[in-house]
């Protein structure tokens, strides 16, 4: 048996949902969505590849692992921002690309979509090919 039967794909879309755990639709009634690189990506493996990177460059620096809140904040946005492939009917202040990426998982009045996505991308059966 070949084993690559089971592989992943390299993307996949996730429906955001508000903070009451709905769905979220544009007032036209599309799904606001984000699209994004999983487990099995290259773009995923040069995302965590850089997030260690940073992470062993602070203890080279500082000799401890101690961060802030904030610290760690953006941390995990530019890992989730080097996940993303792109969102769906998603705006921000007119930003784009990685910029809208970082900005939207930065701001935790809006923290619930980061998490979502943290879980979502930490999950490979999120990844199966249909």
């Amino acid at each position: 048996m070949d084993i690559r039967k089971y592989s992943v794909e390299p993307t996949s879309k996730l429906h955001l949902r508000d903070a009451n755990d709905e769905l979220m639709y544009t007032d036209e009634g599309k799904p606001v969505a984000v699209n994004l690189y999983g487990p099995g990506s290259k773009q995923y493996a040069r995302a965590q590849a850089a997030q260690n990177n940073r992470l062993l460059d602070k203890l080279k620096r500082k000799g401890k692992s101690d961060q802030t809140a904030e610290q760690r904040a953006a941390e995990s946005s530019e890992f989730l921002a080097d996940c993303t492939e792109s969102f769906e009917n998603l705006e921000y202040d007119n930003l784009a690309g990685r910029e809208l990426f970082m900005a939207v998982y930065a701001d935790v009045s809006i923290g619930f979509v980061a998490d979502q996505v943290a879980k979502y991308i930490s999950d490979w059966s999120n990844f199966t090919k249909r």
